[in-house]
């Protein structure tokens, strides 16, 4: 059986909140009391915060796990435990292989030696010695793109140069094991898009990934399985389309629906083989939706809607522009749907909203954004909405000859 690269069992981490004096005055006697009287377990227990409570995990070679949840969830106390930042309060964590982590920006810099001895010092803590260092420094170099800047104090690095010169580091460790916060956010598409491919070949070589991101899609993209964290507890653990599609739909749907006389039921995305939240540009989607009554409803209408991640409305339509005839519904009957779509869209995030609408009289009966979520990817590089597929028949450079009068 293959040893875990990583392995965290039943971990707890306590931390306490606040100070308990304010000055050195207040501390000592304040001390002396306690230990008289033999402590204040009440007060101590109030004071205590547990961000992480009984996580287990366990990460083998090759595989990637990303770790997803809204913020304060605990995903970068996970990520300092076992980079070794942080000693668990509780459980026991083992780490099998060579660790190279990026968890905070300028984390291992020093703020008035240049990127040059910066790259030297950080490659030192991240375990190389200079003689690997010098062999990588080149290559180190040339992918953080920062070569005229290198002899320049990293203090008047910008957040985005100190996260190129980072991962840089830490991507040519040529690590067994990687850890990744949300530091690549700060990065630029391009760049964000260049790391995400080295963390690919990290991981073609055997390494063992964490990956920590708000980015859903680069999780979705990268991660075999996905690990879903809300106040310090696990919620869910498995395959990273599951676990995403848990925490995109958490709370979707409403739950007042007793005082609508029609509402939207359910929101299913899926592909050919069921329910699936990644898709490669330009492949079919099918959408179904159950819409139900409290009350009589008459000359009803179905709407579907995708907006991209700023917002931007990037499609409409509905049943009766569709073509389809209104629905009416009595109480308790219900209404079924299926939209089928082809994602002729650019990569990114996009996001599905619906409502239920009655034409003649503009009466909103119900409402739901966002509901659903898809990841799309492309292998060209297009920007903007719409993939219109690209490409280049005929390219020819002409050389004009200029005659001297």
């Amino acid at each position: 059986m293959t040893r875990a690269a990583l392995d965290m069992q039943h971990v707890g981490k306590k931390f306490r909140k606040g100070e308990l004096y304010g000055s050195l005055r207040d501390a000592v006697p304040g001390v002396l009391r306690r230990l008289l009287r033999g402590g204040d377990r009440g007060v101590d227990e109030a004071r205590e915060f547990w961000a992480l409570r009984d996580v287990s995990l366990a990460v083998e070679p090759g595989e990637v796990l990303g770790i997803i949840g809204h913020n304060g969830a605990g995903k970068s106390t996970v990520l300092k435990l076992l980079s070794g930042v942080l000693k668990p309060t509780c459980g026991s964590i083992v780490v099998n292989g060579r660790l190279s982590a990026l968890i905070e920006i300028g984390a291992g810099f020093h703020p008035d030696l240049t990127g040059r001895e910066n790259i030297y010092l950080n490659g030192t803590i991240l375990g190389m010695n200079r003689a690997e260092i010098a062999r990588r420094f080149d290559a180190i170099v040339e992918f953080s793109e920062l070569a005229e800047f290198l002899d320049t104090p990293v203090k008047r690095y910008s957040t985005g140069m100190y996260a190129r010169l980072g991962f840089a580091v830490a991507a040519h460790v040529a690590p067994e094991i990687l850890i990744v916060d949300e530091v690549l956010s700060v990065g630029d598409y391009a760049f964000q898009n260049k790391c995400i491919d080295r963390m690919k070949e990290i991981i073609q070589g055997g390494a063992a990934v964490v990956f920590v991101s708000h980015n859903l899609n680069a999780v979705a993209t990268l991660c075999n399985r996905a690990l879903l964290l809300d106040h310090g507890r696990v919620v869910q653990q498995g395959p990273t389309q599951e676990v995403v599609q848990t925490y995109l739909t958490e709370n979707r749907i409403e739950t007042d629906s007793e005082a609508k006389d029609a509402y939207i039921a359910s929101f299913v995305i899926r592909g050919e083989d069921g329910p699936k939240i990644s898709y490669q540009s330009g492949e079919t989607v099918w959408v179904d939706i159950e819409v139900k009554a409290n009350r009589p409803c008459r000359r009803l209408s179905l709407s579907i809607y995708l907006k991209d991640e700023n917002g931007y409305e990037v499609f409409d339509t509905s049943t009766e522009r569709l073509g389809q005839p209104s629905f009416a519904l009595e109480p308790g009957e219900s209404y079924r749907c299926t939209f089928r779509l082809a994602l002729h869209l650019v990569a990114g995030s996009f996001h599905f909203g619906t409502h239920v609408y009655r034409y003649d009289i503009q009466r909103m009966y119900d409402s739901a954004f966002p509901v659903g979520t898809v990841f799309v990817t492309s292998d060209a590089d297009v920007r903007g909405v719409a993939n219109l597929y690209p490409q280049i028949e005929t390219s020819s450079t002409m050389i004009t000859s200029i005659a001297s009068a």
